[in-house]
């Protein structure tokens, strides 16, 4: 497999695997983070998390639209109001579906599953009626064009830098958060012991609807960068949720560190087998190891814990 290629083409390709799988890297973290929320602090196993990513992907793409044709000389900076209108945008939908439908669900996992499902079906057949079936995508401002050469076999795109420094932004943000924050006590302190949460004066369901709505406004911002380095269509979450559950699970759903450490590994492995085995056989390869590494360690790289 390597005898055809030499040390110096075989040190381009890795490292030129190594940036493709960074950001893949940078995704399935977005992604993972939103979903560790969700289902390590709320057990929630959310089937629609990555139809909530392509409504920040498809609220990026109107941005886009409505700077070109209304504000050109302000389009350079489009990206950083797409990314807060999508945080906003998921946000508000996830905290009313927790309201609507996720708060009847709690301790079924199996009904949250379903309904999920459901809802994922409901907001892909929406995407195709209101953006039609046809993948879209966005223009980049001119700052984030172009590439920045390493060595003479080496270039890095310069958007897919932006997107590795803004993964880095939000996920120490997202560290702040449910480690410093109010709101993040509160919420593990629901996580370890809910009665005595709700005995010590915290509006438990206020927590759970900020909560899962965070997690659910952290995918829009992970569609925004989606948007950067892919087309977005109707049912472009679908490609990433297993994944993303992979390195949830794998990592400790419930522990940040364990979810980088997870979507760092699995990402530069299925990123490097893509170049010298099918897509699909580095898929089955990367799940494959994952599944042995579970059976030995169930609990994930990391301690997992889960609702009470």
């Amino acid at each position: 497999m390597f005898a055809e290629y030499s040390m110096t083409e075989l040190t381009s390709i890795f490292a030129m695997q190594g940036f493709a799988g960074l950001l893949l890297f940078s995704v399935f973290v977005l992604m993972a983070l939103g979903l560790a929320i969700i289902f390590g602090q709320m057990g929630v196993i959310n089937m629609a998390h990555g139809e909530f990513m392509i409504l920040g992907a498809y609220v990026t793409y109107l941005t886009s639209l409505f700077f070109s044709n209304y504000l050109p000389s302000l389009f350079s900076g489009y990206f950083f109001v797409a990314m807060i209108l999508a945080f906003i945008a998921t946000f508000t939908l996830g905290a009313f579906i927790e309201w609507a439908m996720i708060r009847h669900l709690y301790k079924r996992p199996l009904d949250t599953l379903l309904a999920t499902w459901g809802l994922s079906l409901i907001l892909q057949q929406t995407y195709r009626t209101v953006f039609g079936a046809r993948e879209v995508g966005v223009t980049l401002p001119d700052w984030l064009m172009g590439s920045y050469a390493i060595t003479e076999l080496i270039e890095v795109p310069i958007n897919g830098i932006f997107v590795m420094v803004l993964t880095l932004f939000i996920t120490f943000c997202v560290y702040l958060l449910m480690q410093k924050s109010k709101l993040g006590k509160q919420t593990r302190a629901v996580v370890q012991n809910r009665a005595m949460a709700g005995a010590v004066g915290i509006n438990t369901e206020k927590v759970d609807r900020y909560t899962f709505g965070i997690g659910c406004g952290i995918a829009g911002v992970a569609g925004s960068a989606f948007t950067m380095i892919g087309s977005t269509g109707p049912t472009s979450g679908q490609l990433y949720i297993v994944d993303t559950f992979l390195v949830v699970v794998f990592g400790g759903a419930s522990n940040l560190l364990g979810t980088v450490a997870a979507a760092f590994t699995i990402s530069q492995a299925q990123s490097t087998m893509e170049f010298f085995l099918s897509g699909s056989s580095a898929k089955v390869l990367t799940l494959l190891t994952v599944v042995i590494i579970l059976m030995l360690r169930p609990q994930g790289l990391f301690t997992l814990k889960i609702r009470r």
